[in-house]
């Protein structure tokens, strides 16, 4: 959707909350709510809701309740408000009220006059969600604190409302009122006996040093101190002051001097000035709060080091390990994102899953000898879904294409040996006697102007490739015909490739993609054929390749087979909720009837007789007690053979016998024990007994049936997060905008399907990805303007751009067009521990990484043991061999068993079709009886050795299901 529909949407969905919404109640809600100061729209709704519950305005449709108990609908026509009535001595004589004329529909004769006890409103008509979307969309506030609410001037005009904001309810008005609060006036007091109490002239208070006592001298000259302070206030106000008998200020006698510690004058304590209170400190902020308003952090941790996977790393990046040469950095993004989406739909296209390091391998293949299973049927996978089969529909095309141009009039469409009419050329002219650098110059640029002429088409546009000379190099089989009869074997499915780009550059917007591809695939210094094709294809390198991918995958997703699965996968995904929903109702139940299990438990065993251990423990402690008699018999055999090994006095021989005794005696002691308790366990069990151990045992299985059900929801949320296919979910945003992918958790299995061909490797791709901020981010929250980032440095003392290289360490990514990842479980721990959690982004992700850990750091690891046992591999294969003979050997092609990839097979297509997307169906009916007669002319009869030669193909080799396996 996009946003012009998305705003078209949403003017629907207030029109039609508007219109739902009583008319009746419209003008009496906004005339209440005009000027309104309550901020925050909830509590706003609460207090109109509840006023205007019970009060019904003329023209609202109501039902009635009459005397009888008898219900009818009606209109109210009129409304009557009484006000309240108080006493002389200021009691509430009569609480206000309303009455009604209520026009009794189906009845236009009848009138009922009731009050609003006998009325009420259809519940549905007046709900506090269609009040708070009512209230949205009429009126507006300004973004100041304690701004007023006003309504919105369109329909202010419509109900006549004033929409002018009273004075007092400015936002000066505000700011003033809050600054007089703050502080008094000066001069509040002056001319009275109160401007003593001023800020102005409010005394000192002199405290003494604390921990140390004070002595006489000090307090003498601490009292003569604060009476000068005295004296001065009594100066600066003439007002406090007694007059004496002349008409002049007396003077107050001075401090006694023998109570140093309690200063009083006139017998009055002196008042000390606490001058202007102290401005409350401003409360802590609630957390979390935005990330890049908490102050940096002053130990100089940084975000562990990111790797790379392309070479090209981003300025001022030092990586610990570096990324492959030959992939560009803008080549990762579309990686990751063809990879996720042939893993999601895996069985649309019906391919097998496979790792992401297998797929970078595939496309780094550049040798036209080995052939690649994995990167094959990829394409044709991809390119049967936008063609049907001939049989299908008449091989119609599933997707939407630009119009290719006429073919030109030289005989673009003819056979490649004759693609272009040869033109008779002139004999060059002979230059003259006696040349000049003017006339060379001449001659030189004529040259220039007669190649440029050579590269231009029929329409006068310069020319990058041969695409259409390739794609029409054979006369009514283009693309796709191709394409319909499946004609994707010997490397044809990339004449088909040319063919569908070059249709696809007639779209503008991706016409110079196209043409770049292109003019790789059918340049225009190569023959225009069909092997010119598949032998530059064999030499682009993987950012090409990749391109071709991301091209075929964006018009995937367009075809009605994908939207379909889209469109089924939401309709399970709705199932699966369902389900979680009756689940979680049944554990619900099972709770409950567990409490009351646990009550009746413990009704049935007292406090003062505490529950027996289980037998279990029992046997546990027996054997236990056991196990410490043979030890303690063991030690004391060993201490008397030692003291026999050395001359004993009789003594020794004495405490010997007695050692021997003791244990004797224990022995017996532990068998009678041992005879009590199992004649206790042969005793017969009382009711009681009998019935506590019945609740125990359903207890026991109550709690197998709710670990049941919460393996079941686990099974579910797991089987919602598989059938989640139409987006991709990242894990969340850190500090700098930064998002993290694991993209295992997006709609597929964590470690690819169970049944392919590659499952034993445990894991699908095994990174935590990160992707820089996006354009509009970057530019919005880190390269503020000059005044944010002077403001942002005075604060933090830094600007955004600064801490962002600080934090980060020596890595970082810059723009959503810049990928980087984790691979190391020990990175993923450092990571969890550097995101602060006060931050509103990074809690986020951090509850993410620590929820997913266990998954993320397994897969993490299995990996790491599938390329480690990769890199084995490749240095068993590079041991030198010993020379052996090869005379009279034919030669052999290299084995690609050093390559990870070349193990991938498309299992489910063999499954599901009984052959590879990249051969043709097998034949039936009489085509198979034709192929199969003709089959059996090919072998030969009994040679005299006993043996049958076999069909070979052309280099006189045998033919196998092996062999046409592996066949472009």
């Amino acid at each position: 959707m996009s946003f012009f529909e998305a705003l078209q949407s949403e003017k629907w969905a207030s029109n039609e909350v508007e219109d739902a919404f009583p008319d009746a109640l419209r003008e009496p809600i906004l005339r209440k709510v005009q000027f309104s100061t309550i901020s925050r729209i909830d509590n706003l709704v609460d207090r109109v809701y509840e006023e205007f519950r019970d009060d019904f305005y003329p023209g609202e449709d109501v039902t009635v309740t009459l005397d009888n108990g008898d219900r009818m609908s009606g209109l109210i026509r009129e409304k009557t408000k009484f006000p309240e009535l108080y006493r002389n001595d200021g009691t509430m004589e009569r609480k206000s009220f309303a009455r009604y004329f209520v026009g009794i529909l189906h009845q236009p004769d009848e009138e009922a006059l009731v009050d609003e006890e006998h009325i009420t409103r259809d519940r549905s008509t007046f709900t506090k969600q269609k009040l708070r979307s009512f209230i949205k969309n009429t009126v507006t506030r300004e973004a100041w604190t304690g701004a007023p609410w006003t309504v919105k001037p369109d329909i202010a005009d419509i109900y006549r409302i004033n929409t002018q904001i009273p004075p007092e309810l400015t936002q000066e008005a505000q700011a003033a009122q809050k600054k007089a609060n703050g502080s008094f006036k000066r001069g509040e007091y002056d001319g009275t006996i109160l401007d003593f109490f001023s800020p102005m002239n409010q005394l000192p208070r002199l405290k003494p040093k604390g921990g140390k006592k004070q002595n006489s001298l000090e307090a003498t000259h601490l009292q003569n101190v604060q009476f000068a302070e005295y004296q001065r206030a009594l100066a600066g106000n003439p007002a406090f002051g007694r007059v004496g008998p002349q008409g002049r200020l007396g003077q107050l006698p001075p401090f006694p001097s023998d109570h140093p510690g309690y200063l009083m004058t006139n017998g009055h304590p002196i008042i000390a000035a606490k001058g202007h209170p102290p401005a409350p400190r401003p409360p802590p902020p609630k957390y979390p709060i935005e990330d890049l308003e908490l102050r940096p952090e002053r130990n100089n941790s940084h975000r562990p080091a990111l790797r790379y996977l392309s070479g090209d790393v981003p300025a001022f990046c030092y990586p610990k390990k570096a990324g492959f040469d030959g992939i560009s950095m803008e080549s990762v993004g579309s990686l990751l994102e063809t990879w996720n989406t042939l893993n999601v739909y895996c069985e649309v296209f019906q391919l097998d899953s496979f790792t992401f390091d297998d797929y970078i391998e595939a496309l780094q293949l550049t040798t036209d000898t080995l052939r690649c299973e994995l990167l094959i049927e990829i394409h044709c996978a991809i390119l049967k879904k936008l063609v049907n089969d001939v049989n299908d529909k008449n091989g119609q095309v599933q997707v939407s294409l630009p119009q290719l141009p006429e073919p030109d009039s030289d005989g673009t469409g003819s056979t490649p040996g004759d693609s272009k009419v040869p033109t008779p050329t002139p004999e060059p002219e002979k230059p003259p006697a006696r040349s000049t650098r003017s006339s060379l110059a001449k001659t030189e640029a004529a040259e220039l102007k007669e190649a440029d002429k050579v590269s231009l088409n029929s329409a006068g546009e310069p020319k990058y490739h041969r695409a259409p000379e390739i794609d029409r190099s054979t006369r009514g089989y283009d693309w796709k015909a191709r394409c319909r009869k499946r004609d994707f074997s010997d490397g044809k499915w990339i004449v088909i490739i040319v063919g569908l780009i070059n249709q696809l550059s007639g779209n503008p917007r991706l016409k110079l993609s196209c043409d770049d591809v292109l003019s790789k695939l059918a340049p225009l210094d190569k023959e225009a054929t069909p092997e010119t094709a598949i032998s530059q294809y064999i030499q682009t390198d993987i950012n090409t390749r990749v391109r071709i991918l991301q091209m075929l995958c964006t018009l995937c997703l367009e075809t009605k087979v994908i939207r379909t699965y889209m469109e089924d996968c939401n309709t399970t995904m709705t199932d699966y909720r369902k389900d979680r929903i009756e689940v979680q109702r049944t554990r619900k139940a099972f709770i409950e009837e567990l409490r009351l299990l646990h009550d009746e438990r413990k009704a049935l065993q007292p406090d003062s007789n505490p529950p027996s251990p289980p037998p279990e423990l029992a046997e546990i402690d027996d054997s236990k007690m056991e196990v410490d008699g043979e030890e303690e018999e063991v030690d004391e055999d060993v201490n008397m053979e030692t003291e026999d090994e050395e001359p004993h006095q009789g003594r020794s021989l004495r405490r010997a016998n007695d050692r021997a005794a003791q244990r004797k005696k224990k022995q017996e002691e532990e068998k009678e024990r041992k005879e009590r308790i199992r004649a206790e366990k042969a005793k017969k069990p009382s009711k009681e007994e009998k019935r506590l151990e019945k609740v125990l045992k359903k207890i026991e299985d109550i709690k197998e049936k709710i670990k049941e059900c919460e393996e079941e929801v686990a099974t579910i949320e797991n089987d919602l997060r598989e059938a989640d296919c139409p987006r991709t979910r990242c894990l969340g945003k850190d500090r700098f905008w930064n998002r993290y992918y694991w993209l295992e958790r997006n709609a597929m299995p964590y470690a690819g399907l169970p049944d392919s061909s590659t499952a034993d490797a445990g894991f699908a791709n095994g990174c935590i990805w990160v992707q820089g901020p996006d354009d509009l981010e970057r530019q919005g929250f880190i390269e503020l303007s000059q005044q944010e980032n002077g403001q942002y440095h005075r604060a933090f003392g830094m600007s955004v751009p600064e801490r962002k290289m600080r934090e980060e360490g020596p890595t970082h990514v810059f723009t959503a067009r810049q990928w980087a990842f984790y691979e190391d479980a020990d990175d993923l721990d450092e990571l969890i521990a550097w995101l602060d959690v006060r931050g509103v982004r990074e809690i986020k992700l951090r509850k993410e990484l620590q929820a997913q850990r266990e998954k993320i750091t397994a897969h993490m690891k299995k990996r790491e043991e599938y390329l480690a046992d990769k890199e084995d591999s490749k240095s068993e294969s590079s041991e030198p061999v010993k020379r052996v003979s090869t005379r009279n050997r034919s030669h052999e092609e290299p084995s690609g068993s050093q390559h990870r990839c070349f193990k991938w097979k498309n299992l489910t297509a063999l499954k599901e079709l009984g052959h590879l997307h990249s051969t043709k169906p097998p034949l039936t009916g009489r085509a198979a009886a034709k192929a199969k007669k003709a089959a059996a002319a090919t072998i030969v009869e009994e040679e005299p050795e006993g043996r049958q030669t076999r069909a070979t193909n052309r280099k006189g080799k045998p033919l196998t299901r092996q062999g046409s396996r592996y066949s472009f």
